[in-house]
């Protein structure tokens, strides 16, 4: 049930995973992983020298994840639950920042984009997948935000577009860089 939409061949995962290019021994972080779904997806990808962190405000999200894992036997999750404000992670230590319907849940986006820069190693990526305005419930009840909003504040938080892809029926999903400081 916490997976339905993630895994729904309309919002076609296979594909998400296949541009992201994750590769053995990366780190990613999962924020906002919800029910685990890529978090698992990632975790197999990156295989047993990499890490997936997956980070959530709700226990019971967690608490499924990890079970998942063990079911599949996979190690090399770790599960955070966020409580406030702050994001615990190690520093510049993530390839890959994952981020799939919760922007439009984040205080703060330009400050809170600011302060996660740091947990990324010098290559490292965020990956943005958020709703488009549509007449869902979603839409109504803002749970979205446009695309040229997202890549305003983003450049803002100082990254650049790296990529962004039109596959996605109901999404935007871009990827960011850092801007390099000179």
């Amino acid at each position: 049930m916490f997976n339905r939409a993630a895994s729904n061949p309309k919002n076609k995962p296979d594909e998400v995973l296949y541009v992201l290019s994750l590769q053995q021994g990366q780190v990613v972080a999962d924020i906002g992983a919800g029910g685990g779904y890529f978090s698992l997806r990632f975790a197999e990808i990156v295989g047993k020298n990499g890490r997936v962190f997956a980070v959530d405000t709700s226990q019971n999200f967690l608490e499924y994840i990890k079970n998942e894992a063990k079911k599949k036997g996979l190690e090399n999750i770790e599960t955070i639950l966020v409580t406030g404000e702050k994001l615990s992670l190690p520093e510049q230590s993530l390839d890959l920042i994952f981020i799939r319907n919760v922007y439009h849940h984040l205080r703060n986006r330009v400050e809170y984009f600011r302060k996660i820069r740091h947990f990324l190693k010098p290559n490292g990526k965020v990956a943005i997948i958020e709703r488009n305005k549509s007449l869902t419930l979603h839409g109504i009840f803002g749970h979205y935000v446009p695309k040229e909003t997202i890549i305003k504040e983003m450049e803002e938080a100082g990254y650049l577009v790296d990529r962004e892809f039109d596959f996605l029926p109901n999404h935007s999903f871009i990827i960011f860089c850092p801007k390099q400081i000179k």
